[in-house]
């Protein structure tokens, strides 16, 4: 990447986008990767390149927001452990499958999928019970949610965040939970990625959005941690349903 040529108006641009996708992610455990891959995708970036540019920055912008997250204490480390290896083996398979096939067949079926479970989570969220739940399905969502995640350009949050929250877990504690081990996964992803494509999806954009995530997920982290429970799963069930409705609008026109 040639930093001489960076457009600063451009580049500014993308800051903006990276930091209002980050304050999201790290507030409701999604968003980030949604958002900025159908920016770029709407730019005409390839849809592998956009991936990967957006999972680079989202290397450093989650290892910003997962410290975030430890420090406010919002995680929940036995959960992380049954998330991260599953999540890593799903993100690598993911990235290898997107630089060899199309992924976009099955994609609006996953994507009503979870629009159906953010319709659930705004239900619930008006319904808030006073107790939660352990949950019962954990490994299987950490597969899918990074397979997901590497070859989408984005699900990591919605599988994994929607599901769990859909099981009756703690809302904080949850999303600080896959926000902190995302990093792991993003990593895995991103070394599979340059391995495959090379360094050439890091462009203007990619360096915007680590930027402007990176400044943002201490707020996001905040917010998870002051915001009532009953809240933060209204607000989770609303960006599901939104970007997941609108996946499917886009990938049937």
């Amino acid at each position: 990447m040639d930093f001489g040529s960076i457009n600063i108006s451009e580049l500014a641009g993308f800051i903006a986008v990276g930091f209002v996708a980050q304050l999201i992610d790290g507030a409701l455990g999604m968003a980030f990767g949604v958002i900025s891959s159908t920016l770029l995708i709407s730019l005409g970036v390839p849809p592998a390149a956009a991936s990967a540019g957006v999972h680079v920055a989202e290397t450093f912008t989650t290892a910003a927001s997962g410290t975030s997250h430890i420090y406010h204490r919002n995680v929940d480390w036995r959960l992380f452990r049954r998330l991260a290896i599953p999540g890593v083996i799903g993100g690598v398979l993911g990235a290898y499958v997107l630089t060899q096939v199309s992924a976009d067949v099955a994609r609006p079926f996953v994507l009503a999928y979870l629009a159906s479970i953010g319709v659930y989570l705004i239900w619930r969220g008006f319904h808030y019970p006073p107790t939660h739940n352990p949950p019962k399905v954990v490994e299987p969502l950490g597969l899918a949610g990074g397979f997901l995640d590497a070859a989408g350009g984005g699900g990591w949050g919605p599988v994994v965040t929607g599901n769990l929250l859909a099981q009756g877990t703690e809302p904080r504690r949850t999303i600080g939970t896959v926000n902190t081990t995302e990093f792991i996964v993003t990593a895995t992803i991103s070394a599979t990625f340059i391995a495959t494509l090379g360094w050439e999806m890091f462009t203007t954009a990619t360096l915007g959005l680590l930027i402007g995530g990176i400044l943002a997920a201490p707020f996001g982290a905040l917010v998870a941690k002051k915001a009532k429970p009953k809240i933060l799963l209204v607000f989770v069930g609303i960006v599901l349903t939104l970007t997941c409705a609108y996946g499917v609008w886009r990938a049937l026109s």
